[in-house]
C-alpha cells in the first residue's frame, strides 16, 4: 500500500502540471480579452506584461492554498488514505472537465469546479465511511466544512450579479461623462479619470500581491511596530487618498508635456494586475490539492501510524507552501500562456459578445434571450418616458460614435471595442477581485471578468437591436455552461472516488490511462480541427469600392464556390454508389458550411455599399446578384448532400444501377464542362473563355431532361422504389437548379467584364461559335 501513496503522489505531480496548462488555457481570458479586444497594445506587449504579471502572482498565492487543505471538508474527520482518495479523484476530474471546455471553446470558471469538486468527493467518501461504519448518513454535515464551503458558493453566485451590476453602472457613468470623443476631452478630465482608475489598480495590487508576501508579516518601524500588511489594512483610507493624488498629477504630467495616452498606460497596468490577481487567486485550483497531497504524505511518514488510522488534523494548520513549487508553477503558466492556441479560442467567445456593432454571431437566438430583450427594451422604454426630455437628449449626445467612414478590414484587425470601455473592465474587476481576495475568498474570476465585460457592453449600447438577441443568447449559453460545470464536477468527483475508493491500486491506474487517451485524443481532434480551418479556403468579403475591384475578387470566390461545388457533388453520388454513411455526413456538414459562408457575405452588404465610392455605386448591384446567383448554387448542393444523406441514413434502398450509372454521367460531364473550365477561367481570369462553357449549357440541360424521362418511364413500365424515386428526381431537379445558377452567373460575369457586351450580342456569340 506504501507503493500505491507513492504512485499517487507522483500521478498528483503530473497532474498538477497538466490543469495548470489546461486552466492557464481557459483562464487566460481572464486577463488578456480587454487588452487583445481594444487592441491598444501589440500582442507581444500584452503578453510580456501578463507573463509577468502571472510569475510574480504565483509567488504571491501562498494564502490561497488554505482553501484546498480545509476550505471545503474538515480535516480531522479523514484519514491519509481517504484523503489520497480524494485529492487523486478531485484531479482527475479537474483535468478532463477544464480540458472539455477548453476544446468547445467555452470559459468556465476553475474555482466552481474546484470547489464543487472537493465537494463531491468529499461527500462521496463521507458516505462510504458512514456506510462502513453503520452510521446515519445525515451525520454527512460533521465531514463537510459547510459554513465555509457554504460562504464560498454564495460568494461565487454574487460576485455575477454584482460584476454585471457594477460593470454596467461605471461604464454608463464614464461614458457619461468622456463620451466617444473621449481623446477631444480636456487633459484634467482624462489625468483625473487616469488617477482613479491607475489608484484604484495600485491599492488591488497592495492588497493582492505585498499582503501576501512574507516581507508584509514583518514590523517595520516607519509603521510603528507593525508588520506592513496590518499598516496596510489599518490605513486604507489615507493610502487611496494619497495614491489619487499622486496618480492624477502622473497622468497630467504624461498627458501634457510626454503625450502619453493615459488610456493605453492604463490597459498596460491593469493587464499586469488582473494577471497578477488571477495567478494569485486561482493558482490554488491547480497545484492547491497536490501541495495538500505532498504535505499530508510527507507528516504520515514521519508519523510511523498506518495510513488508515492516521488523522488528517495537521491540514486544519497553516503550513506555508514551498516558494519553489510556486515559481515553478508560475514558470508552467506563463509557458502555457505563449504556447496554448485553445487559449486563443476560448477568448474569441468572450470578446465577440462584447464587440462593438457587427461581429459573426457564434450563438443562435432562443426564446429566453428573445423574452430578456423584449423585456429589456420595454423596460428601457419606461424610463426614457420618465427621464425628462433635455435631459436624455443630454445623455444620448454622449453615447454617439464620431462619424467615419466604414472601412472593411479584416476582423481580427478591428478594435473589438474602444480603449475606456477595456479601462473600465479591468479597473472594476480588478477591484472585485482584491476586495475578494483580501477576505480569502476563491470567488471566480472567470464570472467576475466575464460579467464585467458583458456589463460594461450592455451600458455602452454595443448590444444593438441588429445583435442583443444573439449576444444574450451566448451569455445564457455561457452561464450555463457554469452551472452544468458545479453540477458536473460535483457528479463525476463522487463518481470517480467510488470508483478508485472500491477498485485501489487498480482503479487508479486505468483511470490515469484513461484520463491521457481522453487528453490525447482531444488535443488531436482540436489539432486537426485547426488545421483544417486554416487550410480551407473560405470565401472573402469584398473590399473593394469599383466594379472592376469587386469582379477582381469576387473571382476567387466564384473559384473557390466552384472547386467545392465538384466535391461536394461528387462525393453525393460516390456515397450514393457505396452506401457510404461517413462519406456523406461529412459531405452533408460540407454544404451546410458553404452555404453558411455565402450567407455571411450577404450578411456584409449592407457595409459593402456604404463602403461604395459614389461613382461606383453600380458595383453593388453586381455583388448583390453574384452573391444571390452562389446563394442559389450553395442551397442546391446543401439540399442535395442532405438528401442523400438521410436517404442512406433511414437505410432505404440502393438506387438501382442505371440511375448511379446516370448520375455518373452527369457527374463526368459537369466535371469536364463545367466544373474544371470555370475554375480555370476564374483561377487565371480569362474570362474571354467563358462563351466556351455557356455554350455547353443545352447539352448539360438536355442531359437532365432525358434522365428525368427516363425516370419517368421506368416508373410506369416497371416496379420501382417510391423513396429512389424520390431521392432520384430530387437529385436531378437541384442540379439543373445548381446548372442554371453558376450559367446565370457565367453570363453576368461575361457581360460586366466587358460593358459593350449585351445578353444579346452573348447569343450571338454563341451561334458563331
Amino acid at each position: 500500500m506504501d507503493n500505491l501513496y507513492l504512485l499517487m503522489l507522483v500521478a498528483l505531480a503530473a497532474l498538477a502540471v497538466a490543469d495548470l496548462i489546461v486552466g492557464v488555457s481557459n483562464d487566460a481570458v481572464n486577463f488578456l480579452n480587454s487588452a487583445v479586444g481594444s487592441k491598444a497594445l501589440s500582442f507581444k506587449t500584452i503578453m510580456i506584461v501578463a507573463s509577468i504579471g502571472i510569475a510574480l502572482g504565483a509567488i504571491f498565492s501562498s494564502g490561497m492554498m488554505e482553501v484546498a487543505r480545509k476550505g471545503i471538508f474538515n480535516p480531522s474527520e479523514f484519514y491519509f488514505n481517504e484523503i489520497m482518495f480524494i485529492f487523486i479523484a478531485v484531479m482527475i476530474t479537474d483535468i478532463l472537465l477544464l480540458d472539455f471546455f477548453n476544446t468547445i471553446g467555452l470559459p468556465t470558471s476553475t474555482t466552481v469546479s474546484i470547489v464543487f469538486e472537493l465537494l463531491g468527493a468529499s461527500v462521496a467518501m463521507a458516505l462510504i465511511k458512514i456506510y462502513q461504519e453503520g452510521g446515519d448518513f445525515a451525520e454527512v454535515v460533521n465531514y463537510i466544512n459547510t459554513s465555509k464551503a457554504s460562504e464560498i458558493v454564495v460568494g461565487i453566485l454574487l460576485s455575477v450579479a454584482i460584476a454585471f451590476t457594477v460593470g454596467a453602472l461605471v461604464q454608463w457613468t464614464t461614458r457619461v461623462l468622456l463620451s466617444f470623443n473621449f481623446d477631444q476631452k480636456p487633459s484634467w478630465m482624462s489625468a483625473l479619470f487616469g488617477g482613479i482608475a491607475t489608484s484604484s489598480i495600485t491599492y488591488f495590487i497592495l492588497m493582492k500581491g505585498i499582503k501576501g508576501t512574507a516581507f508584509a508579516s514583518n514590523p517595520i518601524d516607519i509603521t510603528g511596530g507593525l508588520t506592513l500588511g496590518a499598516y496596510i489594512e489599518s490605513n486604507v483610507g489615507l493610502i487611496i487618498l494619497i495614491n489619487l493624488l499622486v496618480w492624477s498629477a502622473i497622468s497630467y504630467v504624461l498627458i501634457e508635456i510626454f503625450r502619453v495616452n493615459i488610456f493605453k498606460f492604463i490597459i498596460l497596468i491593469g493587464t499586469f494586475a488582473l494577471a497578477l490577481a488571477f495567478a494569485g487567486n486561482d493558482l490554488v485550483n491547480f497545484i492547491g490539492v497536490p501541495i495538500a497531497a505532498l504535505q499530508s504524505y510527507e507528516a504520515w511518514t514521519l508519523s510511523g501510524v498506518p495510513a488508515t488510522e492516521f488523522s488528517m488534523e495537521m491540514l486544519s494548520n497553516k503550513v506555508p507552501t514551498p516558494t519553489l513549487l510556486l515559481f515553478i508553477s508560475g514558470g508552467v503558466m506563463v509557458a502555457t500562456l505563449w504556447l496554448s492556441k485553445k487559449s486563443r479560442y476560448v477568448a474569441e467567445t468572450e470578446i465577440n459578445l462584447a464587440r462593438e456593432g457587427e461581429s459573426k454571431e457564434r450563438f443562435s437566438p432562443n426564446g429566453f434571450s428573445r423574452i430578456i430583450v423584449r423585456l429589456a427594451v420595454n423596460i428601457g422604454g419606461l424610463l426614457r418616458g420618465l427621464t425628462p426630455r433635455q435631459l436624455q437628449e443630454r445623455i444620448d449626445v454622449q453615447f454617439i460614435k464620431a462619424p467615419k467612414k466604414i472601412v472593411q478590414v479584416r476582423k481580427r484587425e478591428e478594435a473589438a471595442f474602444d480603449m475606456v470601455r477595456a479601462a473600465v473592465n479591468l479597473v472594476v474587476a480588478g477591484i472585485l477581485i482584491s476586495v475578494a481576495t483580501s477576505y480569502k475568498l476563491p470567488l471566480s474570476t472567470t464570472y467576475v471578468t466575464f460579467m464585467v465585460a458583458m456589463g460594461t457592453s450592455l451600458a455602452d449600447r454595443a448590444w444593438g437591436a441588429e445583435s442583443a438577441v444573439y449576444r444574450v443568447a451566448g451569455v445564457l449559453n455561457v452561464i450555463g455552461g457554469w452551472f452544468g460545470t458545479a453540477l458536473i464536477a460535483f457528479t463525476a468527483a463522487c463518481l470517480i472516488l467510488g470508483i478508485l475508493f472500491f477498485g485501489q491500486g487498480y482503479a487508479v491506474i486505468a483511470l490515469l490511462i484513461v484520463a491521457v487517451v481522453i487528453l490525447m485524443r482531444n488535443y488531436i481532434s482540436y489539432n486537426k480541427k485547426s488545421k483544417e480551418i486554416k487550410a480551407e479556403d473560405s470565401l472573402r468579403k469584398a473590399e473593394s469600392s469599383s466594379i472592376q475591384g469587386v469582379i477582381e475578387e469576387s473571382a476567387n470566390n466564384i473559384s473557390n464556390v466552384i472547386k467545392r461545388s465538384k466535391i461536394i457533388f461528387s462525393n453525393a453520388v460516390d456515397g450514393l454508389a457505396k452506401q457510404d454513411l461517413e462519406l456523406l455526413k461529412k459531405n452533408k456538414k460540407q454544404g451546410a458550411k458553404l452555404a453558411e459562408e455565402i450567407e455571411d457575405l450577404r450578411n456584409h452588404i449592407f457595409y459593402f455599399i456604404k463602403n461604395l465610392d459614389e461613382s461606383s455605386v453600380r458595383a453593388s448591384d453586381f455583388y448583390i446578384s453574384t452573391l444571390k446567383e452562389l446563394t442559389d448554387a450553395a442551397q442546391s448542393l446543401d439540399y442535395i448532400s442532405k438528401v442523400s444523406h438521410k436517404h442512406v441514413h433511414n437505410n432505404h434502398r440502393k438506387l438501382k444501377y442505371n440511375q448511379l450509372k446516370e448520375l455518373k454521367e452527369i457527374e463526368a460531364l459537369f466535371e469536364t464542362a463545367l466544373f474544371d473550365k470555370t475554375k480555370s477561367i476564374f483561377e487565371n481570369r480569362n474570362f474571354n473563355d467563358i462563351i466556351q462553357v455557356l455554350n455547353a449549357k443545352e447539352e448539360m440541360l438536355r442531359s437532365i431532361s432525358d434522365k428525368i424521362e427516363t425516370q419517368v418511364s421506368r416508373i410506369r413500365s416497371e416496379e420501382t422504389s417510391p423513396k429512389n424515386s424520390i431521392l432520384y428526381f430530387s437529385i436531378l431537379t437541384e442540379t439543373r437548379d445548381l446548372l442554371n445558377a453558376i450559367m446565370n452567373l457565367l453570363e453576368m460575369y461575361y457581360r460586366s467584364y466587358d460593358a459593350d457586351i449585351t445578353p444579346a450580342s452573348i447569343e450571338e456569340e454563341k451561334k458563331k461559335s
